[in-house]
């Protein structure tokens, strides 16, 4: 239980997992790097935009190049979390974080130019969506791998 609900806190900002797992010098620097990551890239600005409709206009002012690094940074601190309260024991359960972290950020270098159904999502919400592929594929490969090494378990 204790590491989902260090999963969840981490979810909320990158490094309150941390802070929560006492592990205070990790957790200060990815809140950190969140805050630098966010100002630069203007990630709140553009998270107020999309969820007014507005994802043209946050298309216009997100600094891409900045928010390029908030995939990984933000995938990586959810496992962290998770993993050091106790989480990810199975093998390869890395999988769904990293392979979640490689989608959202290929979601985010097609944002300003992706519709789907005549829909542009833009980019906040195609990044959020490619969560989505990310989770299934790493569960996906989680399963194969697990099933190549241990066949006799199943």
């Amino acid at each position: 239980m204790k590491a989902i609900e260090a999963l969840l806190w981490s979810i909320a900002l990158p490094g309150f997992g941390q802070l929560l797992n006492k592990k205070y010098i990790k957790g200060i620097l990815f809140i950190a790097l969140e805050f630098v990551i966010n100002t630069q890239s203007h990630f709140n600005e553009a998270i107020r935009l999309s969820f007014l409709g507005r994802t043209d206009e946050a298309a216009r002012i997100v600094d891409i190049g900045w928010l390029m690094f908030y995939p990984c940074l933000y995938f990586f601190a959810m496992w962290d979390a998770f993993k050091d309260a106790g989480g990810g024991r199975t093998p390869y359960s890395f999988l769904p974080f990293v392979v979640s972290a490689y989608s959202v950020t290929v979601g985010l270098m097609y944002s300003s130019h992706v519709t789907i159904g005549g829909v542009f999502f833009g980019p906040i919400w195609l990044p959020i969506l490619s969560v989505i592929p990310g989770l299934s594929i790493g569960w996906l490969l989680q399963f194969l791998l697990l099933k190549w090494k241990y066949p006799s378990a199943w």
